[in-house]
């Protein structure tokens, strides 16, 4: 089995999010989710929001994709502690760690990284406004990295974009109504411009 390991710190998650999922829906068996929390970054927002944000973008998949699952229990702020936590979870599993451009010039500093590069492949998801290098790869390889660059162009929107312009169209409308319902950004001062959807909590999954 191939599985795409995607965590996100994303906040919040964006239909550029959602057509990042949807792709790797079609190149993997299944697609891991899990809201991160990145020791390199200061999130605005509990991880708790994060992850039922992340739920709802999924469960907003139209039509349904059902190798997408959200997985909480991946959530660690070393990514070599979650990639040992999915081994244990899919024994005979492949997995592909998904990372964003952005990312790129921070992973050799991640812990154990030589050891995680021998754990996984990386998929690069290019990013606007974030240019893959030839010397961040190069870097890695010489980690031992085996990696690839995603055939994808997303939308250009950003987590960022929505908490400076709290425009409406950047997220699903299920996540719109959460970020109304629990006053999250700037965008409680408003209304939510969208239809409502109704969202409770992440359900079991079926393996």
């Amino acid at each position: 089995m191939q599985i795409a390991l995607f965590g996100t710190s994303a906040d919040p998650p964006t239909m550029a999010h959602q057509d990042i999922l949807v792709w790797l829906s079609h190149h993997f068996d299944k697609v891991a989710v899990w809201a991160s929390d990145n020791p390199f970054k200061t999130h605005q927002t509990p991880l708790v929001h994060r992850m039922q944000m992340l739920w709802l973008l999924i469960e907003a998949i139209e039509p349904p994709r059902q190798n997408i699952q959200l997985y909480p229990e991946l959530t660690h702020p070393r990514a070599i502690e979650t990639v040992q936590r999915a081994q244990n979870h899919w024994h005979e599993a492949d997995f592909t760690l998904i990372i964003g451009s952005d990312l790129l010039p921070q992973l050799p500093r991640w812990e154990r990284v030589e050891e995680l590069m021998q754990q996984v492949k990386l998929l690069v998801i290019p990013r606007p406004n974030y240019g893959v290098k030839e010397a961040d790869l190069a870097t890695l390889r010489t980690l031992g990295a085996e990696l690839a660059i995603a055939d994808i162009s997303g939308l250009p929107v950003s987590s960022t974009e929505y908490r400076e312009t709290c425009d409406s169209e950047l997220l699903a409308p299920p996540i719109e109504e959460y970020v109304y319902r629990e006053k999250l950004y700037a965008c409680q001062n408003g209304a939510p411009k969208k239809l409502t959807v109704s969202g409770h909590s992440p359900t079991s999954r079926s393996e």
